[in-house]
């Protein structure tokens, strides 16, 4: 599990500073500082969300996450990642691996304009959603995750 969470981190992380542009450097040293702030790990706020979706909906659904997903790890240094993954064998079950800087800041995140439009938008759309917040079991570890990415 800790290899996938790995991956799957280092992948995010992967696609969002190698499309990075001159013009994001003020954000991506943004979000480097929140970073190096928590680098002991005390303060993340972690969870694998597990969200199922009415069927009729899916594509509609996916087009709301790609937006939220892409938009908060662009404008939010607190949003360290946001993963979202389809389930193989049921595509209406999506997870999406969360890491935030903080409680502050994920309660920032839940009151921006694009986190509210996916959330009012896609509320009839969702069948289950569950919020398990998960404890790093080796916090050096995952700062060594952060620390490789730079």
């Amino acid at each position: 599990m800790k290899k996938l969470i790995f991956l799957l981190i280092l992948a995010q992380f992967s696609i969002v500073w190698a499309e990075a542009v001159p013009s994001d450097n003020l954000k991506i040293a943004k979000k480097e500082q929140v970073m190096e702030k928590n680098m002991i790990g005390d303060g993340f706020i972690v969870r694998i969300a597990e969200i199922e979706v009415h069927p009729q909906y899916l594509q509609e659904y996916l087009a709301y996450a790609e937006e939220v997903d892409r938009l908060s790890i662009e404008r939010e240094p607190g949003v360290i990642c946001l993963f979202p993954m389809q389930h193989a064998d049921d595509p209406n079950k999506i997870s999406i691996l969360e890491i935030y800087a903080s409680e502050e800041l994920y309660k920032q995140h839940l009151n921006t304009a694009h986190f509210q439009k996916y959330k009012k938008g896609t509320l009839h759309m969702v069948k289950s959603l569950k919020l398990p917040e998960m404890r790093p079991l080796d916090k050096k570890t995952m700062n060594q995750i952060f620390k490789k990415l730079k």
